[in-house]
């Protein structure tokens, strides 16, 4: 079949939880399918913008017959300051908004006709809303965005000083539950990644019925031997470091978990790896014992350097790609209860789950002094994400396909 995809920034090489899912649905069905990928691009190949320069991988121009790129639109403050306060819609409708982008969607549906369209999270969602076109339309909710910030408001509401936040994700999960109701309407199919995330989904549209495609990964990219730890015990979190749910964690970690366990282990180290940290993130680096990495090339050797991988996730959605490697890398974790959400996990089988500061800080010490129960979890952890290799995904996202065109 011939399927055209829309995703908001080039999904490899796969350095983020979005791109980790993209390129995972793009590589599975390019061996059967042609695919055609239309992206958001900050150096778009030579020829398509003024300013050009090829970055698209050979991993991708392998995967994909046609690649077309997009220069991603620019919002200034004052821009988001006016949509917050004189638009109906929700703030991430808004973030994509591209008049070059919706020209060229338009120009590749009339050049060729596409079986069918996937539209990869909310954010492309209104260009659905503008285009006329024949395609089957796959919505493909990477999270249901109305729970997400549902659950932002919560966790923020316990802090006055995040009331601010609290108020926009108040005004925010309003705006989203009206949007993204009449985008799963609008859609032919909606899929998601987790049993959970349906039923949001469906209590927002009762007539919804969701396919649920787990998030997955490709385990034979995750066979690297483990760094060295550069302390004899390392915490390691990675993550985008501008995304609102990794921002809070890292900082209630940092401020509420990490001293009781440095009270009893003085030489622990708490690493958090990823790219864009914001101000808030960057600050933590003036506490004794974290460091701080920004972007970097790749995260897995700092995944395999864990001695604990730690999740204290406490707002967000969907299901985290960052237990799936840190199981295919047989590490040891400790998670908040949100962080596993969506993955069939039992406390203390493939990792432990621990909710406030001092239990998670005592499952943190535990593990760190018992290299024995590490190693029964990365070994549990490790057959339980084989579930989750895209090759064991494949056939029920095929089914998808070929229910959209029965």
């Amino acid at each position: 079949m011939n399927l055209l995809f829309l995703t908001p920034q080039l999904p490899h090489p796969p350095r983020q939880g979005t791109a980790i899912r993209n390129w995972g649905l793009i590589k599975s069905l390019s061996a059967r399918h042609t695919i055609t990928l239309l992206t958001f691009a900050n150096h778009p190949p030579e020829g398509l913008e003024p300013s050009g320069g090829s970055h698209i991988t050979p991993e991708l121009h392998a995967a994909c017959q046609h690649i077309e790129t997009v220069l991603p639109p620019r919002r200034t403050l004052a821009n988001r300051l006016r949509d917050l306060f004189f638009s109906s819609l929700p703030d991430l409708a808004h973030r994509l908004a591209s008049p070059a982008f919706n020209a060229r969607l338009e120009a590749l549906l009339q050049s060729q006709t596409f079986d069918v369209l996937f539209v990869e999270g909310l954010e492309l969602a209104p260009f659905l809303l503008f285009t006329d076109h024949s395609s089957i339309t796959i919505f493909d909710a990477h999270n249901c965005e109305t729970l997400l910030q549902r659950r932002a408001f919560q966790t923020d509401l316990r802090d006055p000083r995040r009331w601010p936040a609290a108020l926009y994700s108040l005004l925010q999960a309003r705006r989203l539950a009206r949007f993204e109701a009449e985008i799963c309407r609008r859609a032919h199919h909606v899929t998601c990644v987790s049993p959970e995330d349906a039923a949001a989904l469906r209590a927002l549209v009762p007539t919804l019925n969701p396919h649920v495609i787990p998030n997955g990964i490709f385990l034979s990219d995750y066979t690297l031997n483990p760094l060295t730890p550069a302390r004899p015990y390392t915490l390691v979190f990675t993550g985008k470091m501008d995304y609102r749910p990794n921002i809070d964690a890292v900082s209630w970690f940092a401020n509420s978990v990490f001293p009781l366990i440095r009270r009893q282990i003085p030489d622990v180290e708490f690493v958090i790896v990823g790219q864009k940290p914001t101000k808030a993130v960057w600050e933590l680096k003036n506490i004794q014992g974290i460091v701080i990495t920004g972007a970097v090339e790749d995260a897995r050797p700092y995944i395999g350097g864990a001695t604990v991988y730690v999740a204290p996730l406490r707002m967000g959605g969907g299901t985290r790609f960052k237990l799936l490697e840190a199981m295919s890398l047989r590490r040891a974790i400790v998670s908040t209860t949100p962080g596993a959400e969506g993955f069939a996990v039992q406390n203390g089988r493939e990792l432990c789950l621990a909710d406030t500061a001092a239990d998670f800080a005592g499952a943190v010490v535990a593990l760190l002094g018992d290299p024995a129960k590490r190693h029964a979890l990365g070994e549990a952890g490790h057959a339980f994400v084989k579930q989750y290799d895209w090759e064991a995904l494949l056939p029920g996202l095929e089914n998808v396909i070929l229910s959209a065109k029965a």
